[in-house]
């Protein structure tokens, strides 16, 4: 976003990740999404996709998205589950709001596989 300053940094973590001002393992990345592991694991494999641009959660992606956004997005989601070698076997989860568990309001999609542990 134009104007951003390093007091914008702070904001938001997984924008901090995506802009490069925050450390993460990125598995893959286009111009629109960003895949990297997730620091707290739930599975074997555990990584998240966040779109680069911030929306709090699914509702305000989806209302915001320009069409074909959610194709791009779940080829996406496809590309990471074969660059991790699970594809065909992997659980895709978002949480929307606190109440569903949503604990960073970014929107970003789980992708889980193997066996899960204890959330």
């Amino acid at each position: 976003m134009a104007g951003e300053g390093i007091s914008r940094v702070v904001d938001c973590v997984f924008c901090n990740i995506v802009k490069g001002f925050a450390p993460a393992t990125v598995v893959l990345q286009d111009d629109e999404f960003v895949a990297f592991e997730d620091l707290f694991p739930k599975a074997a494999t555990h990584v998240l996709v966040v779109p680069r641009a911030h929306h709090a959660d699914l509702d305000a992606w989806v209302a915001a998205a320009e069409p074909g956004a959610g194709d791009r997005m779940l080829a996406f989601v496809g590309r990471v589950a074969r660059e991790l070698g699970v594809s065909g076997r992997y659980r895709l989860i978002s949480n929307v709001g606190g109440d569903a568990g949503q604990i960073i309001f970014h929107q970003h999609w789980h992708v889980l596989a193997g066996e899960l542990r204890a959330f």
